[in-house]
């Protein structure tokens, strides 16, 4: 039966093969396509808490939708539709294997392209934070790279940084070279992969800067369709992305994000040594990271969160 607390979203049960069940989507085949349903389970420290956030999984799809759209002509992506009303699903699912479908599948998930998944996390830096700037404090580098001197805590950079890291299915990711990317994926593609997503980040930051946020990072996936290079996963969001609120921008200091930052800190505060079970996040933390979550949708869409129709 469909995990549902409290609107919550932790986990879902459809009479459908399941294709994978990652921290926070879960995808189901559909032969030719995937259902991809982004649920309100959070991860932290590498680890699935035993709580949700609600609406969360609402934001991950919807603001994913959104970006697949805006960058469509840069990149092809893997979105083909958005499921709004879950009787599109009769489009894609064969007479015989129909079912009831739950009401929450609408706004929160998406039929996609199966594509070749390339295992590269392609991260792109715009400004000096998180993990870039305890390494560049310490070394002077990001991601093994010279930078130059002189630069304060979330510093935008002269040119955004292209820093791919391996896709690890458990533990840390780890940094990649061209070179490696290259003996990976071949020199032609790789040189596409990266030219593609600094395309995109330098597109979506100049979007996003005059809606009042700031991408100081992001990271994309990508896959083939037919050999031919598209956007996969998701795209652009809190879970993917560095935010920040404009206004409160200040060189010089760690900044507050649109993201579940709330939920580390309190994790940090709480003594949690980062080995499974996670703690139950306080009811405060999780209407603050609700929130987060929620600003970061409707400053960068200018559109209020669509919530799926009552069953």
């Amino acid at each position: 039966m469909n995990n549902l607390n409290s609107s919550v979203l932790l986990s879902t049960d459809l009479p459908l093969p399941l294709f994978i069940r990652g921290k926070v989507r879960d995808s189901y085949d559909l032969g030719n396509h995937l259902l991809i349903i982004a649920t309100d389970r959070i991860s932290a420290f590498d680890s699935v808490l035993p709580c949700g956030i609600p609406d969360k999984g609402l934001v991950l799809n919807q603001l994913s939708v959104f970006w697949f759209r805006q960058t469509a002509s840069l990149v092809p992506n893997h979105l083909i539709e958005a499921v709004d009303d879950v009787h599109c699903l009769d489009t894609y699912i064969p007479a015989e294997n129909r079912f009831p479908y739950p009401s929450y599948l609408s706004g929160r998930s998406m039929i996609v392209k199966k594509a070749k998944r390339i295992p590269v996390e392609c991260v792109v830096r715009g400004y000096v934070a998180g993990s870039a700037w305890a390494e560049y404090h310490q070394h002077g580098t990001i991601s093994e790279l010279p930078i130059a001197k002189g630069l304060k805590q979330s510093q935008e950079l002269l040119q955004p940084l292209f820093t791919p890291t391996t896709k690890a299915e458990t533990g840390h990711d780890q940094p990649l070279t061209m070179e490696e990317i290259e003996e990976l994926v071949g020199d032609a593609l790789a040189e596409e992969i990266k030219e593609k997503s600094l395309a995109i980040y330098n597109h979506t930051q100049e979007y996003a800067r005059a809606r009042g946020v700031i991408i100081a990072d992001t990271k994309f996936e990508f896959g083939l369709d037919n050999d031919k290079l598209i956007l996969i996963d998701e795209l652009l969001t809190p879970d993917s992305s560095r935010l920040w609120d404009a206004e409160q921008y200040k060189v010089g200091q760690s900044q507050s994000s649109y993201d579940k930052q709330p939920v580390r800190d309190w994790l940090v505060q709480a003594g949690w040594n980062k080995e499974p079970p996670a703690p139950i996040l306080p009811p405060e933390v999780i209407e603050a990271t609700t929130r987060r979550y929620q600003q970061a949708y409707e400053s960068l869409t200018g559109r209020k969160l669509e919530y799926p129709p009552t069953a």
